[in-house]
């Protein structure tokens, strides 16, 4: 039989980057939560963590992670039906990785109001859409959005529709680099901008336009910081279409190509075992995202 308090302190340490912030949520000394991975480590016979900056979990503990979390959600239900057996009262909270651009444009308005009715607090871990999935992998999250279709083992995925993106970039800057007008072959010399060293979408933009290799970059790892470069002439760049309309309207950012949006599919993961919760949030997520997103073929 699992000892929760263990479980509870791994997880603790997990979302919490750290063993001191983990002690702090849970309301106990750093030494009695190291006591707890010690402890847990010992039950199960190999280590549940590595210790490096920030603590990793190691295979089983990515197991015993993605245990705890579904635990955490099924005993919510239970609460529901048996409001006694909640003594603290608390509100769930639930730790969901997504993409920048989906964290700056449609994703707080599509969970906001569902947030408040259900008491439900968010820890939020911002990926690139490509690679979120890992951490679903890893038993860090309970749902993650993403580019990726196919779902992790015990988990479900879902289409929740594409953000668009168009290739902007400030006035001056196309007066500088396109005095004669934009061709595709063009942008790859001239600066780019790019959110990671995981963003590879204007690598599929400009091979979607025939031209290959590489190109020059800045890197960015903000959105917002992303379109204020964008907007101080630094470089063209990707951007959702959703985040550039005002900008577009006031002749602050132009479009280069505007026949040449780029789409891309997003997914809402969550696991199967993941109780009420998880289900009313995957519903929202669906009827919502219809308002933002683009439908696919």
């Amino acid at each position: 039989m699992f000892d929760y308090k263990l479980l509870s302190a791994l997880a603790a340490v997990i979302e919490q980057a750290g063993f001191e912030r983990a002690a702090q949520v849970l309301g106990l000394s750093q030494s009695a939560i190291s006591q707890r991975i010690k402890l847990l480590e010992a039950r199960v016979g190999q280590p549940v963590l590595v210790r490096v900056t920030p603590p990793a979990p190691t295979e089983i503990g990515r197991r015993l992670l993605n245990h705890v979390q579904q635990v955490r959600l099924l005993e919510r239900d239970l609460q529901t039906l048996v409001p006694a057996l909640d003594e603290e009262g608390l509100p769930e909270r639930l730790r969901i990785a997504l993409n920048a651009d989906s964290l700056a444009t449609w994703w707080a308005e599509a969970v906001g109001d569902f947030c408040a009715e259900q008491h439900l607090l968010l820890d939020l871990v911002v990926e690139d859409q490509t690679v979120g999935l890992k951490r679903m992998r890893a038993g860090e999250v309970a749902g993650c959005v993403c580019a990726s279709e196919r779902p992790v083992a015990g988990a479900r995925s879902v289409l929740l529709g594409a953000m668009r993106y168009r290739a902007m970039a400030s006035p001056a800057f196309i007066a500088r680099h396109f005095p004669e007008g934009v061709r595709a072959d063009q942008l790859a010399k001239t600066p780019a901008l790019v959110f990671g060293p995981d963003d590879f979408l204007q690598h599929r933009y400009l091979a979607s336009l025939g031209v290959d290799g590489g190109f020059e970059h800045h890197l960015c790892p903000s959105s917002e910081g992303f379109l204020r470069l964008t907007e101080a002439g630094l470089g063209w760049g990707l951007v959702p279409e959703l985040q550039v309309r005002e900008q577009l309207e006031r002749g602050q950012l132009q479009e280069l190509l505007p026949d040449k949006p780029i789409d891309v599919p997003l997914y809402w993961h969550h696991w199967r075992n993941g109780g009420q919760l998880l289900g009313l949030l995957t519903d929202q997520l669906v009827r919502s995202s219809k308002q933002w997103l683009v439908p696919l073929d």
